[in-house]
């Protein structure tokens, strides 16, 4: 289930919207590369996240599936694409650098959109994933942006992408303060994500992991021939 773009851009603009932004802001740039990227392709709704790369990247494109709709971004030009997940509007090989939020939970086909995600990325080119964590409290609140679709535990994340054929490189996790939209708390959201990140750090809000794009899908050994190569040893 997606929820819809409209809402998602009013949660960013709210206070408790910017907070997480900025938590999430925060644990990307430990993740992104020290040279900017030239072609960025977000897909769900990335548009609080791709604000940053704009000065430096030749391409930035904002794809929004369908099923969400879409909203006009940046203002004065528009760098929004609406289209099919499965059937993205791009050349193969297009892009160096993919980042998906509020996309891989709501998908309706995971594992061919995610081949779609990996035709459009040029050779070694990184997918940057944030996902909401299934343990977390923010995948269970009522008016959470991070509520809606399938939440994932890392476990489950890393066996789709390495299916999916990609290498996951590096995890970080942001969102460690609880889902509460009171003013006077919100503005203790910095101190609340460096306790939980001490206190409770499998339950933060989303995952965020750093992955390449792999050339060759490993090949699983069926059991009977893990048989065979025992008796051969």
């Amino acid at each position: 289930m997606h929820l819809n773009a409209r809402k998602l851009a009013d949660f960013y603009e709210s206070p408790v919207g910017q907070v997480v932004r900025r938590m999430i802001h925060r644990r990307l740039n430990m993740i992104t590369p020290a040279r900017p990227p030239a072609n960025v392709l977000g897909f769900g709704f990335a548009v609080p996240y791709l604000r940053p790369m704009l000065a430096d990247a030749q391409r930035v494109v904002a794809f929004m599936p369908a099923q969400q709709g879409v909203v006009a971004w940046p203002s004065g030009r528009s760098l929004s694409v609406l289209g099919e997940e499965l059937l993205l509007p791009f050349a193969d090989e297009t892009f160096d650098m993919v980042i998906m939020i509020h996309g891989l939970e709501s998908a309706e086909s995971v594992r061919p959109m995610m081949r779609q995600v990996w035709r459009v990325l040029q050779p070694e080119g990184r997918l940057l994933l944030i996902v909401p964590n299934r343990a977390s409290l923010w995948a269970q609140a009522e008016r959470s942006p991070f509520a809606y679709g399938r939440p994932y535990l890392r476990g489950q994340l890393e066996m789709l992408l390495r299916e999916s054929m990609f290498a996951p490189q590096r995890w970080e996790s942001a969102l460690y303060f609880p889902p509460l939209r009171k003013r006077r708390f919100i503005g203790t959201g910095i101190g609340w994500e460096r306790v939980g990140e001490i206190l409770w750090p499998r339950f933060a809000g989303v995952h965020l992991v750093d992955s390449t794009k792999s050339l060759f899908a490993a090949t699983p050994v069926l059991v009977s021939d893990r048989k065979s190569l025992l008796a051969r040893a």
